[in-house]
């Protein structure tokens, strides 16, 4: 019976790939500064276990959606590579998406770090 299934190392290799993939994107690389800001901010404000929660969770909220984004608009590249509204509303869909997280990961940025600064 042939295998049609990858190996479990086989599958981390293509995610590993991916990452490589996302963060060839300008807006990726933004988003990865943003979080080792976030991350040294939180060290050097010693702050709580579930505001740690709550960084954590923003950012790979915002780096997964820019890699579902990132994912989204190599597949309508591909399908579509001459212009068409519907393949532009995709993508512009796509890019709200990781708007809307990103402004959630602002959020949560400064509900937690303000206070500390303004104290």
């Amino acid at each position: 019976m042939q295998k049609n299934s990858i190996s479990r190392w086989q599958s981390l290799v293509h995610a590993v790939h991916g990452f490589k993939v996302v963060f060839q994107e300008t807006n990726a690389k933004i988003h990865l500064g943003m979080a080792v800001l976030a991350i040294a901010l939180g060290f050097a404000m010693q702050i709580t276990r579930m505001e740690w929660v709550a960084i954590c969770f923003a950012i790979a909220s915002v780096i997964g959606a820019e890699a579902l984004n990132t994912a989204l608009e190599k597949v309508v590249n591909l399908a579509s590579p001459d212009w068409h509204e519907t393949a532009r509303q995709a993508k512009d869909a796509a890019a709200a998406a990781v708007l809307i997280f990103s402004l959630g990961a602002a959020c949560v940025g400064a509900l937690i770090f303000l206070p500390k600064m303004l104290a």
